[in-house]
């Protein structure tokens, strides 16, 4: 039998329930959705978790359709789901935790005596930490960008390969291999040998039906590839980048883009024009390098200096 909070599952049998991971303002207890899949073979362990910033809803679109497909009579290993991670951002739709103001994805591997969102980070992971693939699902927030699997242990790690080969398994077709800031679980599990990776499966207010299936379909290839189903994942080219360029608005007023999502641009591309309110152009800005057009602001109004959009550079296929 395998355990996740209230979830028990003998092999063979999934079940769902509640992990306890701290107490509201009131003294009532937080509990988290949780899944247990307990294959009838032996194999190894997956752990999943979404909405660990409270906003990015597409992961929760994934483990809402992956749970109920996955069948474990066929199953050899067993499968860990936290649907939820962040509970208090998740209720007020909100992308940090607003009891703490803190970025649940920058707390890992967490603190059972921190704030709350250290607390969660901290329950968490002692479940991430039973598994041998973890898949940590996110969005890029309420922006715009495109379908992305993100390896960040940098390359230097020593399991930096077998992240790279869970992108590429995971299949989003873009991959984006650049070292993260401490405290994300794509860091913190690889440092205890876990291989590790962030697919950010689009980004929109809600939820959006093709990333989802993008996550669905990544799921399901991990689980083929590594052995807990039958069945073989055809591994397909990711576009690879290992530069990311930022770029901000020269003047305020209204954004017009002269490229697309997922676009190839050459140093020297036109990749926005600034408008005031009346079409009256007020800056034109270009593209410092090649690259791939992998994010926007959602919103056309910008201030002067305020974030646009991204560029993905240093691109390779893998």
């Amino acid at each position: 039998m395998i355990t996740l909070g209230t979830a028990r599952a003998s092999p063979g049998e999934t079940d769902t329930g509640r992990l306890e991971v701290g107490e509201m303002r009131d003294g009532s207890p937080v509990r988290l959705p949780v899944a247990a899949i307990n294959g009838a073979a032996d194999g190894p362990t997956l752990y999943v978790q979404a909405v660990s910033d409270g906003d990015e809803l597409n992961g929760l679109g994934v483990v809402n359709r992956v749970v109920p497909r996955i069948d474990p009579a066929e199953l050899s290993g067993s499968v860990l789901v936290v649907g939820i991670v962040n509970h208090f951002a998740f209720q007020a739709a909100e992308h940090r935790n607003p009891v703490d103001d803190r970025k649940m994805n920058r707390g890992y591997p967490g603190d059972a005596d921190g704030t709350t969102s250290e607390r969660i980070a901290h329950e968490t992971f002692q479940i991430a930490t039973r598994a041998d693939y973890i898949l940590d699902l996110h969005q890029g927030s309420t922006s715009r960008m495109i379908n992305e699997t993100r390896v960040r242990c940098g390359v230097r790690h020593r399991l930096h390969g077998d992240c790279l080969e869970l992108a590429k398994v995971f299949g989003c077709g873009h991959v984006l291999d650049i070292k993260g800031p401490d405290g994300q679980l794509a860091r913190a599990g690889p440092e205890h040998g876990i291989p590790t990776v962030d697919p950010e499966l689009g980004g929109c207010v809600g939820w959006d039906e093709e990333s989802i299936r993008y996550g669905v379909e990544g799921v399901f290839n991990v689980l083929r590839h590594y052995g807990f189903l039958d069945g073989d994942t055809d591994l397909e080219s990711q576009t690879r980048a290992r530069g990311f360029d930022q770029y901000g608005s020269p003047a305020g007023g209204l954004v017009r883009f002269e490229r697309e999502l997922g676009e190839r641009v050459s140093a020297g591309d036109v990749l926005f024009e600034v408008t005031d309110t009346f079409g009256a152009l007020e800056g034109r800005v270009t593209a410092d390098a090649d690259g791939v057009f992998w994010r926007t602001r959602r919103l056309p109004q910008v201030a002067a200096g305020e974030y646009v959009c991204s560029i993905g550079t240093n691109v390779d296929e893998y």
